[in-house]
């Protein structure tokens, strides 16, 4: 090994060491939004990764604002996202999201992000409807989004649509995984027509209507306990994304007179958010908090509910309002930013 070489290897543990003694006091999660001209990280036009619902540029959105905000911590500074340095350092290793559209959300921010890192990086790609698989060959390297909403089962039987809150049947897909990032949130709060299930199930017994927060607990600790009995935390490292705000009524930031998302192309300053929390974070957290596998919360509740401007609005369908996604690029980079943090300190 030249000493080139190991001067380089050494610069970086003494990065590793003052960036963990940094944050290890900081919570990366409490901040604002800052302008920052230097943003975005990467062209979403040159991406080909990106539903077109979320793909905002390219969908005709004027303002580019949304784009020139940089998630800053308020005690604390985080390490500028470098994609070619997070495939060198995770070579060999492959990543899955197993989640919802909101997890979908963040894989497709993330394989933007390191497709834009190295261009002329060969890659393969593969899209069926409820899986995506962006391998960089060079790296050895694979991100994987599956989609799975509920995390439990929802199957079809003769009573009809029944989400069985202690069963899971899916899980051979997550072992094997070097990191995994769950989600599982907002298919729990659908009522009415949006709503996809008609009946819980927990043991033998089928229940018509239960509090969607104890059947979403219910749920939670059924996939807690899979990952505390399966997974090794010296092989596998667990993040759970937290909920993601969303936008549909202005009197929620205090803003009474406006409607929706539509139009907004500013972040709210500062670094509180006027209106209510939501009831699921408490779930999340009671149940992470009681695991035995240690589970890194992804806790961009605050850092969302501050981007009112950041969602797709009616730019994608010219009809229905969508201020629950998010643009690419946009909001999730900052998601993958504080997980590509995290793990450099790990």
């Amino acid at each position: 090994m030249s000493t080139k070489t190991i001067t380089k290897i050494y610069l970086f543990l003494v990065f590793l060491h003052l960036l963990t003694v940094q944050l290890r006091s900081c919570n990366i999660f409490e901040g604002s939004w800052i302008f920052d001209e230097s943003y975005p990280i990467y062209d979403s036009l040159q991406c080909p990764f990106i539903d077109q619902g979320i793909n905002c540029i390219k969908n005709g959105r004027k303002d580019n604002f949304y784009l020139k905000y940089r998630w800053q911590p308020t005690d604390c500074d985080l390490p500028r996202f470098n994609g070619e340095d997070f495939l060198k350092n995770f070579k060999g290793k492959n990543f899955m999201f197993v989640g919802d559209s909101l997890s979908n959300n963040q894989w497709q921010s993330l394989a933007c992000m390191l497709h834009a890192a190295v261009p002329n990086s060969n890659y393969t790609f593969d899209r069926t409807r409820n899986r995506s698989v962006l391998s960089f060959p060079e790296f050895e390297f694979t991100i994987t989004f599956l989609k799975d909403g509920f995390l439990v089962d929802l199957v079809i039987e003769e009573a009809g649509r029944v989400l069985k809150l202690d069963s899971l049947s899916r899980t051979e897909q997550w072992k094997g995984v070097d990191v995994l990032i769950f989600n599982s949130y907002h298919w729990w709060i659908h009522t009415g027509r949006l709503q996809t299930w008609d009946y819980f199930q927990v043991g033998d017994k089928l229940y018509k209507e239960m509090d969607h927060m104890e059947a979403y607990k219910i749920a939670l600790t059924t996939w807690a306990n899979w990952v505390d009995s399966n997974i090794d935390p010296v092989v596998t490292k667990v993040f759970f994304q937290g909920i993601s705000a969303v936008h549909y009524y202005g009197k929620d930031w205090d803003e009474p007179m406006v409607k929706d998302c539509s139009g907004q192309t500013k972040p709210i300053e500062g670094s509180t958010y006027p209106g209510e929390r939501y009831a699921g974070e408490t779930v999340v957290k009671s149940v992470l908090s009681n695991m035995t596998m240690p589970v890194n919360l992804l806790d961009i509740t605050l850092l969302t509910q501050l981007r009112k401007d950041g969602h797709p609005s009616r730019i994608a369908s010219g009809t229905s309002m969508d201020c629950s996604h998010w643009c690419v690029a946009g909001v999730p980079d900052a998601w993958n930013e504080l997980l590509y943090t995290i793990l450099l300190q790990k």
